[in-house]
């Protein structure tokens, strides 16, 4: 195979955290290729942003579970979902999360925003699970580290 003459190159080490993406680019590498690298960039980086910043996320995501639960996708039920993020529950889901950090909240009320949209399957940015659906080529990486279950499956095993 032909060496890129372009790459796009990410890398980023901060504490015990490292993230590194590559793709070389060559003369037949697809826009969509290009653009579903990038979406991987930014899911690896949304995914600790929120943390490196102190905010928890759990107390978030367990609300948007029960906000969204037992409802339909469509857009009257998130009309409906988002309207939750006016009840005291929810606030006291993002209070949770900033750990009283008042500074912290208009960030984690935007993660709590997201993540009910999210969970009623709508998305609210280009991500590489959208796009592979799209275009079967683009296939999704694996995830890294044990299988779950691995375990069970030893102990039957056995």
């Amino acid at each position: 195979m032909d060496e890129p003459d372009q790459y796009i190159d990410f890398l980023i080490k901060y504490k015990d955290w490292i993230a590194i993406k590559r793709i070389g680019i060559r003369e037949n590498t697809t826009p969509q290729e290009v653009a579903f690298h990038l979406a991987g960039i930014r899911g690896s980086m949304d995914k600790k942003v929120y943390g490196i910043l102190g905010i928890k996320t759990e107390p978030m995501d367990a609300f948007a579970e029960s906000a969204v639960k037992d409802q339909k996708r469509n857009y009257d039920s998130l009309s409906a979902a988002i309207a939750t993020l006016g009840k005291q529950e929810a606030r006291k889901a993002v209070d949770d999360a900033c750990s009283g950090n008042k500074d912290l909240k208009p960030l984690a009320e935007t993660y709590l925003l997201d993540k009910i949209i999210t969970s009623m399957g709508y998305d609210t940015f280009l991500n590489q699970t959208a796009m592979s659906k799209i275009w079967k080529e683009l296939k999704l990486p694996k995830q890294r580290g044990r299988k779950a279950g691995a375990k069970k499956e030893k102990e039957i095993s056995e």
